[in-house]
C-alpha cells in the first residue's frame, strides 16, 4: 500500500473456481478460459461469499443468489484463484448494501442460462430478475470510482473481471489449502501477491512437516 495503511481504505475479494464439473467444462471450451465461476466477499477470510450459482450441488440446472460455504465438499477441491482489490470504506457500504437488496429478493431471482450464450454469441440478453455469476458481480460493483467496469454487465465474462484495474492475485491453488487464518483484516497481511504466497508456501510446507514427524 503507498504511503502506509488508510483507516478508511477497505479490501474487496474476488474469488474465481473451477469445480471441475461438466457444466464449468463446457464453459471452459466456449471461452476458452478456466476458472469461469466468480464470487465477491468482502472479508479477507472468505466467511461470507456470494455468487449466483447451483442452490443444489448435484443439480446445475436449479440456481440463483448463493451464499457459498468454501469448505463445502463441492467447492473445498475446487481449484481457484483469490484476487484483492483496495477500495473506500464508502465503495465497500455500497457494494454491502447491493448485495442485500438482491439478498431480500432472493426469491425472486434465477440463474440466467440463456444470458450466458448471450455472452458467448455477442447478443444483449439482459433478462428481469436473472443473473449469472460474473453478471452479478458486475451489478454489485457498479457506480463504483476505484473500479470501472466498462462493458455492460449481461456480456461481463470472469476473465474480465481478473483484468480489471486495482485487482492483484493474491492466492491460486487448491480452495482447501487457502490460507483463511493468515487472511485477517490485517492490512499488513495484504500487501500483494507475493508476500501472501510465501506466507502460503510456509503454512504448507509446515503443515506437511508436521504431518511427516507425526508418522
Amino acid at each position: 500500500m503507498k504511503g502506509g495503511t488508510n483507516l478508511q481504505e477497505k479490501t474487496i475479494y474476488l474469488l474465481f473456481t473451477d469445480t471441475g464439473t461438466y457444466l464449468a467444462k463446457a464453459i471452459n471450451f466456449c471461452t476458452r478460459q478456466s476458472l469461469n465461476h466468480v464470487s465477491i466477499s468482502l472479508d479477507g477470510e472468505l466467511n461470507e461469499v456470494y455468487s449466483f450459482g447451483r442452490k443444489r450441488p448435484k443439480n446445475p440446472f436449479i440456481g440463483g443468489f448463493v451464499k457459498e460455504d468454501i469448505t463445502s465438499e463441492f467447492l473445498k477441491n475446487s481449484h481457484c484463484a483469490v484476487y484483492s482489490c483496495n477500495i473506500s470504506a464508502q465503495e465497500c457500504e455500497q457494494i454491502r448494501e447491493n448485495i442485500k437488496e438482491i439478498e431480500a429478493k432472493k426469491d425472486d431471482y434465477r440463474y440466467n442460462f440463456i444470458g450466458l450464450f448471450g455472452v458467448l454469441l455477442r447478443i444483449k440478453i439482459n433478462r428481469k430478475n436473472a443473473l449469472f455469476c460474473s453478471q452479478f458481480v458486475a451489478n454489485v460493483l457498479q457506480g463504483l470510482q476505484t473500479i470501472q467496469v466498462e462493458k455492460p454487465s449481461y456480456f461481463i465474462k470472469p476473465g474480465d473481471l481478473r483484468t480489471l484495474e486495482g485487482m492483484q492475485l493474491i492466492y491460486q491453488g487448491k480452495l482447501e489449502h487457502y490460507p483463511r487464518h493468515l487472511m485477517k483484516q490485517d492490512k499488513t497481511l495484504v500487501t500483494g501477491t507475493q508476500t501472501v504466497q510465501k506466507q502460503s508456501f510456509i503454512f504448507l510446507l509446515s503443515s506437511k512437516v508436521k504431518r511427516f514427524v507425526i508418522r
